[in-house]
């Protein structure tokens, strides 16, 4: 495996870079008592929530991308700026959906805001998506409208796997099948994680639609792995880290392919008595390691880790050939093997 210092050295050269775009100029009405609202009131807690914090891993990807095909990664700033504005509105609209608590160690905007006012904030998220771009003078009219036409995609895409997630919770769904759950997970996380960071990067640095393909491909893989990491550290990561998230996903009976998995391994009782804990919104411990334990005897954690691992490898191995530049190649293959291999 590449190292993955490769990768966070990459994401700790080009933060700084990424954060100096995040907040844009306001429209502003010449109204002061107006204007101290609307700060107080949209701008101030949507931007305080946009600076907090975060990886920056996405944004990153943009740079990357542009950087792949031979581009300078400074004309693929106000696209990683469009990136991160959808994570945001993401994350803000994520934590209403699952009624959580905290983020990025602070109380989630709907405690702080109001669920109205937090709704309204991740909408501002959605709409800086498409003027981060618009804003963007340096770009050809087309190249624009090409990269609104994706992120759009990506929105949509997104919000289709939220959609799935959401509603097979809601209605008590658990006929998932390991297809169904890897469409959700790729619409949901895979696109916007990594594929369309990755090959609108690419449109912008002028590459051909070969290297945008291929840098596509490589994104949906690794996304997904990142999802499928993200799925098992729920369950036997560093509970100290995660804190009151550790094993949440059996609280809330995520449909996970580990779950699913799982269900589909195990014999009737064992089946009977993990589907009982997992709808049954179980927040003790022992219950809660219980369902760890037949996860583990159903082979689904080991099924998962090896799943995706292999999508990390033929996530690499769709680079090959693209004509892409060498060091950026090494970095992308590092941030695969940091996707599976981060315990946090």
């Amino acid at each position: 495996m590449a190292q993955a210092n490769a990768f966070i050295g990459y994401l700790a050269e080009v933060k700084p870079l990424i954060e100096e775009r995040l907040i844009p100029d306001r429209v502003r009405l010449g109204v002061p008592s107006i204007e101290r609202d609307l700060d107080a009131y949209l701008y101030r807690p949507y931007d305080r929530f946009v600076s907090s914090g975060g990886k920056r891993t996405r944004p990153a990807l943009c740079l990357l991308g542009c950087e792949a095909v031979g581009g300078a990664r400074e004309t693929a700033l106000p696209l990683a700026a469009a990136i991160e504005h959808f994570q945001a509105a993401a994350l803000i609209h994520d934590d209403i959906a699952d009624e959580g608590t905290t983020r990025r160690g602070n109380p989630c905007m709907y405690l702080t805001e109001g669920v109205g006012l937090a709704v309204n904030a991740g909408d501002l998220g959605l709409v800086s998506v498409i003027d981060a771009v618009m804003r963007d003078m340096n770009l050809a009219p087309m190249v624009r409208l090409g990269l609104i036409e994706d992120l759009v995609a990506m929105e949509e895409y997104t919000l289709q796997g939220q959609a799935l997630d959401l509603g097979w919770v809601r209605d008590g769904r658990w006929d998932i099948s390991e297809e169904d759950y890897l469409h959700m997970a790729q619409c949901k996380t895979a696109y916007y994680t990594a594929a369309i960071p990755l090959s609108c990067g690419a449109d912008i640095g002028g590459g051909t639609s070969e290297q945008s393909q291929a840098l596509f491909g490589f994104g949906l893989d690794a996304g997904l792995a990142f999802q499928l990491q993200d799925d098992l550290m729920n369950l036997v990561g560093d509970e100290a880290a995660q804190g009151k998230d550790f094993r949440s996903d059996i609280t809330e009976g995520k449909r996970t392919l580990v779950a699913v998995k799982a269900l589909a391994s195990l014999d009737p009782t064992a089946r009977v008595e993990l589907l009982g804990i997992l709808s049954a919104h179980e927040t003790d411990p022992d219950a809660l390691g219980r369902a760890v334990e037949l996860f583990r005897m159903s082979g689904a954690l080991d099924y998962v880790r090896e799943y995706a691992l292999m999508l990390v490898e033929r996530a690499k191995g769709r680079l090959e050939g693209a004509d892409l530049d060498p060091h950026a190649v090494g970095i992308l293959c590092s941030m695969a093997d940091f996707f599976v291999d981060r315990s946090s």
